[in-house]
């Protein structure tokens, strides 16, 4: 901010504080400057303001993608040229990235932000809490196959946008489930007992069993040091969960 000393007279002992420009407007008000200088330490203000909410993004993002988070394919096409192929639906896409952004002062969103006849636009957000934010957009025509009416190819061609902009932005990719055998009877993926490790892990394994509401509820109740805990084995519950919910 060495350019500021021609805007406002900066007392010796503040310049080895260095101060931001919100406290050099506040000098500059105080001196009685006009509004010349005034609007320039806005300016140098917002520029300040947006390059500090950019880094506590930066930060709050690395610390997100530090959570490793796991998309897993909980759905299978039954026909059509990718029939036997798994999928995850943008439920499962939600579930899996949104305690973790929520975590470290993220959330996601989505506007429709091209809606033409034969054209959709879908612009996915993720913000975080301290103003910072960046955007991703896909595009795509309806999806008429199938026996589908106009409004529910726009509704299919709408989510599938969703679901690809979140996990381009997040920049996650879906894996398959390969957690049952692995982490079944309390055996981690080593073939160690988890049991121990997490106590709380068979009643996981019971909620699950129950289906996904039940799962939920006995998530919702764990503390936060219980939930990091269990984080590597909760996407083997939720499949499990998903699995009771289907029947089988």
């Amino acid at each position: 901010m060495n350019d500021t000393t021609e805007l406002v007279e900066v007392p010796q002992a503040a310049q080895q504080q260095h101060p931001t420009p919100a406290v050099l407007l506040q000098m500059a008000v105080q001196q009685g400057a006009d509004l010349d200088k005034l609007e320039r330490l806005m300016a140098l203000q917002e520029r300040w303001e947006a390059t500090e909410a950019r880094k506590a993004y930066d930060r709050a993002f690395s610390d997100f993608k530090a959570e490793a988070v796991r998309i897993l394919k909980n759905r299978q096409v039954n026909d059509g040229p990718l029939r036997g192929k798994a999928y995850a639906e943008l439920f499962a896409v939600v579930n899996a990235v949104t305690p973790a952004l929520s975590k470290h002062g993220l959330s996601s969103s989505w506007k429709i932000t091209r809606d033409e006849p034969q054209w959709i636009e879908v612009t996915c957000t993720i913000k975080h809490v301290g103003g910072h934010f960046e955007t991703v957009a896909m595009g795509g025509p309806p999806d008429a196959g199938g026996a589908k009416n106009a409004i529910m190819a726009r509704a299919s061609t709408v989510t599938y946008l969703e679901r690809y902009t979140l996990k381009a932005i997040t920049g996650l990719s879906e894996q398959d489930d390969d957690d049952d055998g692995g982490h079944r009877d309390g055996q981690g993926t080593d073939g160690g007992d988890t049991t121990d490790e997490h106590p709380k892990l068979q009643a996981g394994r019971d909620a699950a069993m129950q289906g996904m509401e039940t799962l939920t509820a006995w998530w919702g109740k764990l503390s936060a040091q219980d939930r990091k805990a269990m984080n590597g084995n909760f996407p083997g519950l939720r499949s499990a969960a998903q699995r009771a919910d289907r029947g089988g």
